[in-house]
């Protein structure tokens, strides 16, 4: 398969023209995945377009490839959105990464009252950038046509109002109903993930005040970092992208 970049100023290419790659892009292109001239890739701009190419000059500062196709992916009907709990260590980001891999549309840093991690001020700019990149790499990794979103953090009061325009599914073990069960519809499908030390019954409360439905993942209880990019998976079939 041809190595994938992203080119967010390539929306308007057409067959025939030069798209450049520049900067960090120029670089891992050429130093860290070694292209040569002559060599096939793909572009995106990350919003749906799809360029088809052929490298016909290659350096660290610069790449060009001549497009010879172009197609467009339309965002999909139904969104999938993770709503991750801020947790220690990397393990948030590790659900990142897989969730943007297995087909996230939509990734929300959630401050959950039990997350040992917590975004304020300068720190909330700068987790938010650096998941930002975590997506967009995955993104690339997944040759994905559409790199998701990362939002501003939100709060639990923020992220129950979601609820009134989507359907929200809260992750809990003692959810009684499966989620392999839940048959989609035409709403967007908000998937939320609780720290280590789980939700509260308080934020529980308020999420299923507002609508939302707990399910479960089998009979087991996985880690902040795994349930996720699980429920993403078994919703990916429900909503047969898989």
């Amino acid at each position: 398969m041809a190595l994938h970049f992203l080119v967010e100023s390539c929306t308007g290419a057409a067959v025939g023209d030069i798209v450049e790659l520049m900067g960090a892009e120029a670089k891992h292109a050429a130093v860290v995945r070694r292209v040569r001239v002559g060599e096939s890739v793909t572009l995106g701009d990350g919003r749906g377009v799809w360029l088809e190419g052929e490298v016909r000059d290659a350096s660290p500062s610069r790449v060009d490839v001549l497009i010879t196709g172009r197609s467009a992916t339309e965002a999909p009907p139904v969104r999938l959105i993770l709503a991750q709990a801020l947790a220690k260590g990397d393990r948030d980001e590790l659900a990142v990464q897989a969730a943007c891999e297995l087909g996230v549309d939509e990734v929300v840093p959630w401050q959950a009252s039990r997350s040992v991690s917590r975004w304020e001020g300068p720190k909330a700019v700068k987790g938010r950038a650096r998941w930002t990149t975590i997506v967009r790499e995955a993104a690339k990794q997944a040759h994905r046509p559409w790199v998701p979103a990362v939002t501003e953090p939100a709060s639990t009061k923020q992220l129950v109002a979601r609820a009134a325009d989507a359907r929200m599914l809260i992750l809990d073990p003692t959810a009684t109903t499966p989620l392999s069960e839940i048959a989609a519809d035409d709403r967007d499908l908000v998937l939320v993930v609780g720290p280590e030390g789980g939700i509260s019954p308080e934020e529980l409360a308020a999420f299923e005040a507002a609508g939302a439905e707990r399910v479960r993942l089998g009979d087991t209880v996985l880690r902040t970092s795994t349930a996720g990019p699980a429920a993403i998976a078994v919703l990916s079939v429900a909503l047969g992208r898989w």
